[in-house]
Order: C-alpha cells, then structure tokens, then sequence
C-alpha cells in the first residue's frame, strides 16, 4: 500500500471526524467556527488527493528514488522488530529535516505556507497541505532512507503513517498529556509549532516524536502566560483555495522577476522566506511571513 492509496481511504475518515468537532464546537460549545476555512481545506484536501494526485503520479524526485534503490548500499528486510524500529525513527529523523527545510528554505515553504495559513486551530486544518508537494520535491528527504536499503514503498507508507498520526494534533481542547510530552509530538507541542508569537515560531517539527528537536534545539513548551496566535505572522484572510495553494508562489516569483544576480536568484529560491538582497537573513519565520 503506497502513501497515496493510504491518504486516498484515510482522507474520507477525517473530514468526517473534523467535521463533527465543527458541529460540536458551533451547536453544543457555542463557539464561532470558520465554516469557509473549513471548506477551503476540504477543497484543497480533494483537489490534491483525488485530482492533482491522480494526474501527477509522480515527483519530480523520482528518477533521483529510483537511482537511490538501483544503487543502494544493502536491502533491510522488515522482518524483526530492529528493523522496523530502524525505519519508523529514520524517517522519522528524515521528516524533521523536512519540516525544518519546510520553514527556513523558500521553495519548500511556498508549499508548506498553505497549512500554516489558517487563523484558527482545529482538525479542520489538519489536511490542508497544498497541492504543489510533487512539483516542489518534498520527497528528497527520504531519499537517504532509500539509499540505506528500505523500499520506497516502506519509507513512503511510513510516512503516511506519520502524517495520519498528526491530524489529532490540531485541536486546542486536548490539554498537556504529562510525562508523554517528553517523548511524542502533542497537541500542545503543535499548538506552539502553528503559533505565530515571535517566542515560539521556528519550534517543534517533530512529527511523531519531539525528541529531534529537544536534541536539535528547536523545541519550546507552551506557556500559559503566552496564548498561541495562530496563522501567518501577516493573517492570510481569504478563504479561496487557489489564492491560498499559490499566494506564496506568486510572491517568489515576484522576487525573482526583480533578482538581478544569480545570487539574488539563489537567495529567493533558497535562502529563508524573508530573504532579501543586502540584507541580513531572518532569524526566524516572524520576519519571514510578513513579506
């Protein structure tokens, strides 16, 4: 089973699951619920699994996966609980890297931008991803994992795995979990991850586990005395989905246009979202999200 047959039968489930904490957050809390942000997910969730998906079978990383796999140094074998073990925290390591390359190199963040676009936090948010994945290349970093001797097929499943487990992460009526707060990514930790306050941007990538980024120095708690304000440090306000699967792609392309060096065109493709000729690299996304 591949990452897309997985998302294919898993996305019907969470909207469905998504849709009920609307109607119970709207009917029985009380509680104002943006039902077009909802809908905006729920048409870039469709158009990406069941259109984009579908036509665009592959990523532009494939002939790079398949030479990984011709040329690999050995075959694991997922016959033991080592080698499984192996393959969850590899890839779990390689999908940190991801997500931090997601928020501090532009072209990865044109894509990543699209699910940190909304104003509010709820498992309606969960599966707005953008429909520009393949074309951007966000498999490159699981290509080592390929390299080392897994399959495609298992590093990819894994994956999936990954990205189911985080949809009940977005929700803000889940409260710290104790002790597991060491180990696992929780609603509290991706609270702060979503959070455009300047004390908790660029924090908490982990997808399963947290542990890459106590190691790495880019987690933070959530404070009580510090709300999360959700969204992008510039509120994204539309709820139209291709203004908001593209809006960042068209800035970079504005910058491109006015680059005047091939540094200058390197600095926007891959420098920092807020990077700017003559002009020292943003320490954090607070500078990034507001061009």
């Amino acid at each position: 089973m591949t990452l897309y047959t997985i998302l294919i039968w898993a996305l019907p489930a969470v909207i469905v699951l998504a849709t009920l904490e609307a109607l119970v957050m709207t009917f029985v809390m009380r509680r104002a619920y943006n039902w077009r942000s909802w809908a905006a997910s729920v048409t870039d969730a469709l158009a990406r699994d069941y259109l984009v998906g579908a036509v665009v079978t592959v990523s532009i990383v494939a002939p790079l996966i398949r030479l990984a796999w011709a040329h690999r140094l050995t075959t694991v074998p997922l016959g033991g609980v080592a080698s499984v073990a192996l393959l969850f925290v590899g890839q779990e390591f390689c999908y940190y890297w991801y997500h931090r390359a997601a928020h501090r190199v532009r072209w990865f963040w044109a894509t990543h931008a699209v699910h940190h676009s909304p104003n509010e936090f709820n498992l309606g948010i969960a599966y707005r991803f953008g429909v520009t994945g393949k074309i951007a290349g966000n498999s490159l970093f699981y290509v080592p994992m390929i390299w080392l001797g897994f399959t495609p097929q298992a590093v990819f499943t894994t994956l999936s795995l990954n990205l189911l487990y985080q949809f009940w992460l977005h929700t803000e009526w889940i409260p710290k979990l104790g002790w597991l707060e060491y180990v696992l990514n929780t609603p509290s930790h991706h609270r702060v991850h979503h959070a455009s306050n300047p004390e908790y941007i660029d924090r908490n990538y982990g997808g399963v586990l947290i542990v890459f980024d106590r190691l790495f120095g880019t987690f933070a708690r959530e404070r009580a005395d510090v709300p999360c304000r959700y969204g992008l440090t510039t509120p994204l306000r539309s709820n139209n989905p291709v203004k908001i699967a593209f809006h960042e792609w068209l800035k970079m392309a504005n910058d491109l246009y006015s680059a005047r060096s091939v540094r200058e065109v390197a600095g926007y493709l891959l420098g920092p979202p807020g990077w700017r000729p003559g002009h020292a690299a943003p320490a954090t996304e607070a500078n990034a999200w507001t061009n």
